[in-house]
């Protein structure tokens, strides 16, 4: 190829890609019209059929019925439902090679945002700035750094809590506290420098408490998210009554002890989440005099969440996962299905969880002003939570990520 041809080549390349580059931010800028939908707006609301008008990436408008949609590009749900997107407040995801067709399968799933179960967290923030640049497709991702109390001091857990603040990491990654008989004087004297340390540099502490001693000890200490309800103990009435009182919110992790079926091998055997037998390999599992797994776990979350709620505290929604998302969805509201209506697990999964997340002037509900991150599903939610399995187009931030029309 001669030097002219090639610079014509060249140029013509340039050309073609100014126009996908230019075609590409018009779509993302593009105003939309959802029209012909159900709408369950987060709060309570459910309307039968309207329209969601999205401007520069917001919702700036829901009615029930059609208004003015000129202008604007349209989608006819033709009678689907629409719900806010799906948050998981607690997953374990990082950067790797597979990243591309995991972040796609969370957004297939429903789930526009997803907080970090626990680091690291430069590899957190690799796959978060992915996403956000627009090299892979997938949900808004809230990063998290790990800090360690085992063989830990106070000062040294403070510079860590500084670090993360000068990468830009706004929670901790799950902290575990030694759930039997009860944390250790050092453990809650760590976390207390922890939690003021936090507080300095605005990062949010997460900790993992599975019975009540760790959990009350971890409010005693100032924490107010805990992404596990307690699954070692029943939680007494007080217990609960005492998270409410502090404005203290837990993540359900209510599916967590409960078996799987057919996801990672389709024999009709009983795993955890991580495809090994259950109950054996549940993660710190309860056992019996023997020293034998019981599978007592699922009894304590679906009982301990039904008694958090009931006295007022908030409870939002996770997975604490790592394998496939749609089949993580379905094993936490197969889960939730047992204790909650369909009414409360919208408001635990929409509100609550934005809430827990510290988003929820952006996120969690379906109305005015909020982050376009919109889900339609066929079917009524209202009437089944399998309904929420059947995602066919999701919106984040009013750009269309999936759609399986």
């Amino acid at each position: 190829m001669g030097r002219s041809k090639l610079f014509r080549f060249v140029a013509g390349l340039s050309l073609v890609a100014a126009i996908v580059s230019l075609s590409v931010d018009a779509a993302r800028a593009q105003d939309v019209a959802i029209t012909n939908a159900r709408i369950i707006i987060g709060n309570g609301t459910v309307i039968d059929s309207g329209t969601i008008v999205v401007r520069d990436g917001r919702i700036a408008e829901v009615t029930a019925g059609r208004t003015g949609t000129r202008g604007l590009s349209t989608i006819n749900a033709g009678g689907m439902t629409a719900m806010p997107g799906f948050i998981d407040a607690h997953r374990h995801i990082n950067t790797g090679p597979n990243e591309r067709e995991e972040m796609q399968a969370q957004l297939e799933a429903g789930y526009t945002t997803i907080l970090s179960g626990g680091g690291p967290a430069d590899g957190n923030i690799v796959l978060r700035d992915r996403i956000e640049s627009g090299e892979i497709n997938g949900p808004r991702i809230i990063p998290s750094g790990r800090i360690r109390l085992a063989d830990n001091t106070p000062e040294l857990a403070r510079a860590q809590v500084r670090e993360l603040a000068s990468m830009g990491i706004k929670f901790t990654g799950e902290i575990s506290l030694t759930p039997q008989p009860r944390p250790s004087v050092q453990e809650i004297e760590i976390l207390e420098a922890v939690v003021d340390e936090a507080a300095k540099v605005g990062i949010t502490v997460q900790v993992h408490a599975v019975s009540t001693s760790a959990m009350v000890a971890a409010v005693d200490a100032g924490v107010r998210r805990l992404v596990h309800i307690p699954n070692k103990d029943f939680v007494d009435r007080d217990a609960a009554k005492k998270l409410a009182a502090t404005n203290t919110m837990s993540l359900a992790t209510i599916g967590f002890g409960a078996p799987v079926f057919g996801v990672f091998a389709d024999d009709n055997e009983p795993r955890f989440r991580d495809g090994n037998a259950w109950p054996e390999a549940i993660a710190g599992a309860n056992r019996d005099a023997q020293e034998r797994a019981v599978g007592t776990e699922i009894g304590y979350t679906i009982v301990n969440a039904r008694t958090i709620w009931d006295e007022g505290a908030v409870l939002g929604y996770c997975t604490d996962t790592r394998y496939d998302a749609w089949a993580g969805l379905r094993h936490e509201l197969e889960s939730y299905n047992v204790m909650f209506s369909i009414k409360d697990i919208v408001e635990i999964m929409g509100p609550n969880t934005a809430a827990y997340i510290n988003m929820a002037d952006e996120l969690g509900t379906l109305e005015a002003g909020k982050l376009a991150d919109i889900v339609l599903v066929e079917g009524d939610p209202m009437e089944g939570f399998w309904n929420m399995l059947n995602a066919k187009v999701v919106l984040k931030e009013g750009v269309i990520v999936v759609d399986k029309r």
